[in-house]
């Protein structure tokens, strides 16, 4: 027991306990969580998620070996496959094994054989040094415990050249939004978790989880810690979602 303490939504709970409760979050969420994704934002995941996928540009004339990490339903994953040529390769990696089994059971037909799904750590990946040409990480790493190690091994799994891309909910930036936007967050969001799958809790934790994660220069800072250069952000929608790069060089 290390006696250090981390944040859950706006609890202060032992740090060891941290992984536990976000494993339930999701496991009670899984089968519907692409479906809350699109009433949550409107169907504005998709465009965000397919906005990361375009920047990440896999080669299409030659291997390509990515790592999409807390992806468990296979969103990114796919998008990455569509882009990249029939030498991509996808790997998957989740902590949450009923995530994983939703990714399973969508892989489409055309991509059978460049994804595979592994059930693993964000902050102990099971992979060598210098194994991927890309990481991405959507809506997930907030989550992390510790997320200064989930960067660490990020930056140690990435070859040389090798491009991180993160895709996190932010601190709006308009004027009027963020009254909005918090007001349906707070208000809206946990009820149509209870009812879509029966849980207002993971929501309610869900949306306080974003307002806890660091703001993006700060967040930027943390990329560049880790190893990372020419570190920038992208903010969009009004600063609802931040996409974040840094390349190994």
């Amino acid at each position: 027991m290390s006696g250090d303490t981390t944040h859950f939504g706006y609890q202060d709970i032992p740090l060891e306990e941290k992984q536990g409760r976000v494993d339930d979050v999701f496991r009670s969420v899984a089968r519907r969580y692409d479906i809350m994704n699109d009433l949550m934002s409107a169907g504005l995941h998709r465009p965000w998620k397919d906005a990361m996928a375009t920047a990440l540009s896999p080669s299409r004339t030659r291997p390509f070996k990515h790592l999409d990490v807390a992806g468990g339903t296979g969103d990114i994953a796919f998008r990455i496959l569509d882009r990249g040529g029939p030498q991509t390769h996808v790997t998957v990696l989740d902590i949450n094994g009923d995530m994983l089994d939703v990714g399973r059971e969508r892989v489409p037909a055309q991509h059978a054989g460049q994804v595979d799904f592994v059930e693993a750590n964000a902050e102990d990946l099971p992979f060598e040094d210098k194994s991927f040409d890309g990481y991405t990480i959507a809506f997930g790493i907030r989550n992390v415990p510790r997320m200064e190690r989930a960067l660490s091994e990020a930056f140690r799994v990435l070859r040389p050249g090798g491009r991180f891309l993160c895709l996190e909910f932010s601190k709006v930036d308009m004027p009027g939004l963020d009254k909005v936007y918090d007001l349906y967050s707070f208000n809206v969001i946990p009820r149509m978790g209870k009812m879509v799958t029966g849980d207002a809790e993971s929501y309610r934790y869900l949306v306080e989880s974003i307002r806890r994660f660091p703001p993006p220069g700060l967040f930027a800072q943390m990329i560049e810690e880790a190893g990372f250069r020419r570190v920038t952000w992208k903010a969009m929608t009004g600063g609802i979602v931040c996409l974040h790069s840094g390349w190994k060089i």
